[in-house]
């Protein structure tokens, strides 16, 4: 199956993965399983580590982040296109969530059909625009 992975997600796999429920883990780890990043995502870690906020002893450098997570990790990015663009206008800004990153990567969700694992309790907003959400607690 596929699944697509929010920016906290991927920040608890690569510093502390105890913060992920076991269903979320042994999806991750499922070979079975095709996990995507988005770009967006991709942007949003690296600009945690340039920040401080993400620990970077898995890279040494900021450039090996995407070696780290295709290679290393195994999941695929998958990069933000003109479909997601076009869902991303059309979705609605929901009380209290006006974090366009966090839309873009919601928008890229339902374009592709894809659940999208998250933390992000905001996220629960969007599931009646057809976000299919798996969340992790």
């Amino acid at each position: 199956m596929r699944y697509l992975i929010d920016t906290n997600i991927l920040a608890f796999y690569l510093s502390d993965s105890s913060r992920l429920e076991d269903n979320v883990l042994s999806v991750l780890q499922d070979y079975e399983n095709n996990i995507f990043v988005s770009s967006e995502v991709m942007k949003e870690v690296i600009q945690l580590i340039h920040n401080g906020k993400l620990d970077k002893k898995k890279n040494k450098k900021i450039d090996d982040i995407f070696d780290l997570v295709e290679n290393e990790i195994g999941f695929s990015i998958k990069y933000i296109n003109q479909q997601h663009l076009k869902t991303f206008e059309k979705l609605p800004v929901v009380a209290n969530h006006n974090d366009p990153n966090d839309r873009l990567i919601i928008a890229q969700s339902i374009a592709e059909k894809i659940p999208l694992i998250s933390s992000d309790r905001k996220f629960e907003n969007y599931r009646k625009y057809k976000l299919d959400l798996i969340f992790n607690e």
